[in-house]
């Protein structure tokens, strides 16, 4: 069992160590599901996705994945990525449980501090815009948030709201992005109340065990990174990747998709091609000399 086991591993690291080069990661730690997983191909594959730099759940997500797709194909193939929704456990799309639906590209989006930055974004042709407002002041937030969808009006932008759902669905908002830790915190009833009103909503994720937990909300939007390396805030995990992103686009297929972290202009086409249809940046309009003519450069960089 451990030569088929280490053959296995071996097969899969050939096929793709190139791929995914000099990522980073948490080494998967044995835990009561895997050692109540004897299956060589579960094993195998849980070794290599550690070795390849993917950090614990990750691993042992794709581990599992491995060990279905070889189920449902009949054989081991090495070469042959996971990539099939119903390997990782994905149910079919539900109509009725799925949020409202928005552009299968989102185009450029920009992360903006307050209302005024919205505004002023929105009025240049940024044509996805969020208020990623930092507070812990009610009536700031409610204030931030209305501000903000007034400052969109008449410019056809959509605006997404940070955090702050309630101050999002009072004000009459587009849509709302949550992060990992914000989808874990909602009140029981919160993420029934957004999708009954229509309102859209957005995921943060960092890996395949984020992606799958967010897939099953079946949100109108998933973002995938950090990407590149950011200063912006403290990550959980190492930069994706454009490989890594690559294979979840193809993971993630038919549901809108954004990059975020670390991407500039120079970055747009190599991002483009994985398959994501929308680039989230920060840093690439804020920190500009000239936020609008930034903003009509990066509009022309992403085509």
């Amino acid at each position: 069992m451990n030569a088929a086991i280490d053959t296995m591993q071996a097969a899969i690291l050939a096929a793709h160590s190139a791929r995914f080069a000099g990522q980073d990661g948490l080494p998967a730690q044995p835990t009561p599901a895997d050692a109540n997983n004897p299956d060589p191909v579960y094993q195998a594959a849980l070794a290599a996705c550690s070795q390849l730099g993917f950090i614990a759940c990750d691993a042992q997500t794709l581990a599992l994945a491995w060990q279905r797709q070889s189920q449902r194909l009949g054989a081991f193939d090495a070469a042959l990525w996971p990539h099939h929704p119903a390997d990782f456990g994905l149910a079919a799309p539900d109509p009725a449980r799925a949020f409202a639906p928005c552009p299968q590209q989102l185009g450029l989006y920009a992360v903006l501090p307050d209302a005024d930055w919205v505004g002023r974004m929105a009025r240049a042709g940024v044509p996805t815009v969020q208020l990623r407002f930092k507070s812990d002041d009610p009536a700031a937030i409610r204030a931030q948030v209305q501000a903000a969808v007034a400052a969109v009006q008449g410019t056809g932008a959509r605006l997404f709201i940070n955090d702050h759902w309630q101050a999002a669905l009072d004000a009459g908002a587009y849509g709302i992005h949550i992060g990992q830790e914000d989808l874990d915190a909602l009140p029981a009833d919160a993420l029934e109340r957004i999708r009954t009103s229509g309102t859209r909503l957005g995921i943060s994720t960092h890996g395949y065990a984020e992606m799958c937990k967010a897939q099953a909300v079946q949100p109108s939007y998933i973002a995938l990174g950090a990407v590149f390396p950011t200063t912006l805030k403290k990550m959980a995990t190492a930069p994706q990747g454009l490989a890594r992103l690559a294979a979840y686009a193809r993971l993630l297929r038919g549901t809108p998709l954004v990059a975020i972290g670390g991407i500039g202009a120079e970055q747009f086409a190599a991002v483009q091609a994985t398959g994501v249809g929308s680039i989230a940046v920060v840093r690439a309009l804020v920190n500009a000399p000239n936020p609008e003519a930034a903003a009509q450069a990066l509009l022309a960089a992403l085509g």
